[in-house]
């Protein structure tokens, strides 16, 4: 057994996560982790996948964890460097019995962790903190030493059957800014074979992130992908984060498409071919995406922030399309419902090739609505959720309306509304807010950060 942890904050809602060092994601704690994973699994006789993103720390948590997998008795699919979407094709191509994937996905450099998923459903929740304390319990003897062996042919299978899939009827120009993660080897090569013409940016996988940093969702992280789309002339531009499950998308004009909206393009297309489906989107998304669905003839449905989540809730209501506003888009029309950035890029490659007009102009008929992007505080651990509580508290005993679906959503009169809520993966308190006017944006923003900036005496963003 794990005579020590690491810090409790590491073991996250949706996955395994903190800084990687001696007190932190450390071998030690790899190798606990495969000794422990076959407790989870129903199909032992069953190999699981493993991977690592391109992160320094992550080659040698890789190999303490298969390590301590296959002297539990698992047999191994040793996956190497990759995104982790591949990784979770793997489970549903060779019906494996799960996959972990070392990666701290758009965290900083220093940052690594595990995601995991158990057959084909991520662990997140209360499994997370079982598995952190079947670390430090004895652990059982296993039946036999599991096997390793490589599957070289997995991104060919993938590309195989995705490139089909997603042919576009007009040659567009993309660029791909793959932030020096991994997704690049996916992106570029499918991308090419679905029709496109491909200008990469930063494909090569660089641990250190040379270049920015590799969240797309931050508009200083974009700032070199929309001088390319421009400098080239190209139709578009695809960003994605350390790992491959988050998608930015700069337009042809060099400006950046929120995720919501993003969303609201790829329903429309869903909707074209299944009328009356279910999308499914979070707490911090547009009005505008909702009322969207529903004019398109879909059912629209907010459920709780984490990609954990949003996948259980596209399995119970049988959704075909779900999205985050950080750029985490899952499609269960013609796909496995889990978070593909690169194949979310190919299906909207494929609806803009259909259309006669730009990206820009693929929304021309929303309303104009003001709002902000994504918004965080830095929030010590042991206070972000007590904050998030009191502001619920707080605001519903002043008369507010007060939806306490994830977070709290504040919604005044007028229809503005403003967010706080904790973050499960970083040391921040996460905020947006949107009205119909520039003064109603100022408004519900100055009442929300004005009681947060009272609580922690000073208020910035990072």
């Amino acid at each position: 057994m794990l005579r020590s942890l690491p810090p409790a904050s590491v073991f996250r809602h949706y996955d395994i996560r903190g800084t990687a060092g001696e007190n932190g994601i450390n071998t030690a704690l790899a190798y606990a982790l495969g000794r422990v994973f076959p407790l989870f699994c129903q199909q032992l006789q069953r190999p699981v996948a493993v991977g690592h993103d391109a992160r320094l720390s992550s080659p040698a948590l890789y190999q303490s964890l298969c390590q301590g997998l296959l002297d539990a008795g698992m047999d191994v699919v040793e996956l190497g460097l990759t995104a982790t979407p591949l990784v979770y094709f793997s489970v549903f191509h060779e019906s494996l019995a799960g996959c972990i994937q070392v990666t701290a996905s758009h965290n900083p450099a220093d940052d690594n962790g595990f995601k995991i998923m158990v057959g084909q459903q991520s662990l997140y929740g209360d499994d997370i903190q079982r598995l952190r304390m079947a670390m430090t319990e004895p652990w059982p003897a296993a039946r036999r030493q599991g096997q390793r062996r490589l599957n070289p042919h997995l991104l060919a299978d993938y590309l195989q059957r995705f490139a089909a899939d997603c042919q576009v009827q007009r040659r567009l120009k993309v660029v791909v800014d793959a932030g020096n993660g991994p997704a690049g080897l996916m992106a570029v090569p499918l991308y090419e074979a679905a029709g496109c013409e491909v200008i990469p940016l930063y494909c090569e996988p660089d641990g250190r992130f040379p270049h920015h940093h590799p969240d797309p969702v931050r508009e200083e992280n974009l700032r070199d992908l929309k001088r390319a789309v421009l400098t080239h002339q190209a139709d578009l531009g695809l960003a994605f984060d350390g790992d491959g499950d988050r998608l930015g998308v700069v337009d042809e004009q060099g400006k950046t498409l929120p995720c919501d909206m993003l969303l609201l393009i790829l329903a429309r297309d869903v909707l074209r071919h299944h009328a009356g489906a279910t999308i499914i989107s979070e707490s911090k998304s547009s009005r505008r995406l909702y009322e969207g669905i529903e004019a398109a003839g879909g059912i629209a449905a907010m459920h709780a922030t984490g990609h954990a989540l949003i996948k259980a809730a596209m399995r119970q209501t049988g959704a075909l399309l779900g999205g985050e506003l950080t750029g985490h888009i899952f499609y269960a029309d013609r796909f496995f419902g889990y978070d593909d950035a690169v194949y979310a890029g190919a299906r909207l490659l494929q609806v803009l090739a259909q259309q006669h007009q730009p990206l820009s102009g693929l929304l021309d008929d929303v309303p104009p609505v003001y709002n902000t992007p994504e918004l965080r505080y830095p929030c010590d651990e042991s206070k972000k959720f007590m904050l998030e509580e009191e502001a619920r508290q707080w605001f519903s005993q002043q008369g507010y309306t007060v939806s306490m679906l994830d977070g709290v959503r504040i919604i005044l009169d007028d229809g503005s509304w403003g967010l706080l809520r904790a973050s499960h993966t970083q040391p921040v308190l996460v905020a947006r807010f949107e009205a119909e006017s520039e003064q109603g944006l100022a408004h519900i923003r100055r009442l929300i950060e004005g009681w947060l900036e009272e609580r922690l005496g000073h208020l910035s963003t990072i």
